[in-house]
Parts: structure tokens; C-alpha cells; sequence
């Protein structure tokens, strides 16, 4: 087939083309899609170590794991898998008497396709459980046996030297005993909440 001038042109010129949009496309990606996170959406993690009331203070930070892709409108917006980053926003010792243990973390950061991004996420604090049940079990039932034991031993009076010997015999146990902070292992599950919007460039 004998091709005119004109032909050679035109062949040439969609050739020219062709290559010129295949390089545009290897030096330029496509373009990202931005996809936005509405408040209140849930993000779950697994905790990659340690966390406790005892041991942690605030303004520590702590690594984790999402357990759960964050899907918005059909497009997974956070892998399972992705890095997060948390920081301890409150952390307070149990007391061994009185004073309940308190600790409260928040998620600061995401990975997304190798992009860090900042966020805001709510959680409730734990609270520790309280002493005084416990404590009283433990004083009563040192003066109750005490009180037995003196009795045995030297009657009426000795019940009553007993039971403040007891008393303060359970007091020491529980002062010994009575700690009871928080204490979160790793792959500890746990879910926040963002506290505002986040805008996440998802790939073309």
C-alpha cells in the first residue's frame, strides 16, 4: 500500500503522540483523591505494647496498629494494617487506700500510603475500681479474727484487745495489696473517635 505525504504525516504525528502521553503518564501520577473523614468516625487499633496507669505518664507516646479498614462510601479510605501513633493524655496511679486509677489515650497520627497524617480522636477514660469494699473487708475481717483469737485466749478481755490488733493487721494488708491501676498488653483492642474531619488523599 503506497501511503501519500499527507499519511506519512498523520501516521508520524498519532506515533509522536502516543509517546509523549506515555511519558506524561510514567513522569506525572494520576492525580489523588481526597476522601474526608467525618466527625465521629470510628477508628479500631491494636495496641503494639504496654500501656498502664502506673507506669505511663501523660504526654507519652504509644504505637499501634488499625484492626479495622475505615471504609467511606465503598472506598477503604484506612488499611487494616495501617501505623498509628497515640499519646497518653492522662495517667494517674492507683492509691492503695483510696484513689482510683485513671487512664486516658487518644490517637494522634495515621499512615496512609506512606503519608503521616495529624488527627484528633476522642475515648473515655478507664477508671480503676474502688477500694472501699475491698478495704473493709479486709480491716473488718482482720478485727472479726482478732477479736476470735482473743477470745479463745484470754475471754472477754482479750476479744477486745483483739480486734484493734486485727483491725490494724488488715489494714497493713490491705495498704500492701490495695493497688489496683490499669493495665492495657499489647494487641489490646481499642476504638476512638475523631474529634473533627480529616481529609485523606487516597491514589488515583
Amino acid at each position: 500500500m503506497h501511503l501519500t505525504k499527507p499519511h506519512y504525516l498523520m501516521l508520524g504525528g498519532s506515533v509522536l503522540l502516543a509517546t509523549v502521553l506515555g511519558l506524561a503518564a510514567t513522569k506525572w501520577p494520576r492525580r489523588a483523591d481526597p476522601m474526608t473523614l467525618p466527625e465521629l468516625t470510628a477508628i479500631h487499633v491494636t495496641l503494639d505494647q504496654a500501656v498502664a496507669s502506673n507506669q505511663n505518664r501523660p504526654g507519652d507516646h504509644f504505637d499501634a496498629t488499625v484492626s479495622e479498614p475505615v471504609v467511606i462510601d465503598g472506598k477503604t479510605v484506612i488499611s487494616q494494617g495501617a501505623h498509628a501513633e497515640g499519646l497518653v493524655v492522662d495517667a494517674r496511679e492507683s492509691g492503695r487506700l483510696r484513689g482510683r486509677a485513671r487512664l486516658q489515650l487518644a490517637l494522634q497520627s495515621v499512615v496512609v500510603n506512606g503519608q503521616n497524617y495529624d488527627i484528633r480522636t476522642t475515648s473515655s477514660p478507664r477508671i480503676g475500681g474502688d477500694h472501699k469494699k475491698r478495704n473493709l473487708a479486709w480491716i473488718g475481717g482482720g478485727a472479726g479474727g482478732g477479736a476470735l483469737i482473743g477470745a479463745v485466749a484470754a475471754g472477754g478481755k482479750g476479744a477486745l484487745i483483739g480486734g484493734p490488733v486485727g483491725a490494724a493487721a488488715g489494714t497493713t494488708v490491705a495498704l500492701m495489696t490495695g493497688k489496683k491501676d490499669i493495665k492495657l498488653r499489647p494487641e489490646t483492642p481499642l476504638t476512638f473517635k475523631l474529634a473533627e474531619p480529616v481529609t485523606i488523599n487516597l491514589k488515583g
